[in-house]
């Protein structure tokens, strides 16, 4: 049997617009604080510490696949004195 060289394409095609863009938000926002972390120095367990959460937690933020409430994004932009997000 023949791969399906636009398979890919297809399968991506069927996600709708909405998914796309709430999966591209999560992750510019997990590779936000991940680089506002690399600024500071801070490994997840030292970030995890400072903020009062688990490093299990930190990790599942920085997956990607979180999904943030405004509270959380306001905390961390707070700590890192600089946005998390722009509207």
């Amino acid at each position: 049997m023949k791969a399906d060289p636009n398979y890919l394409q297809k399968l991506f095609a069927e996600i709708p617009n909405e998914e796309r863009e709430a999966t591209k938000l999560s992750f510019e926002i997990s590779n936000r604080i991940h680089l506002l972390m690399e600024e500071r120095g801070l490994s997840k367990k030292q970030f995890a510490d400072a903020i009062g959460r688990r490093p299990s937690e930190i990790t599942k933020w920085l997956s990607g696949e979180h999904n943030f409430t405004i509270a959380t994004l306001a905390m961390l932009s707070t700590f890192f004195g600089k946005s998390i997000i722009s509207v």
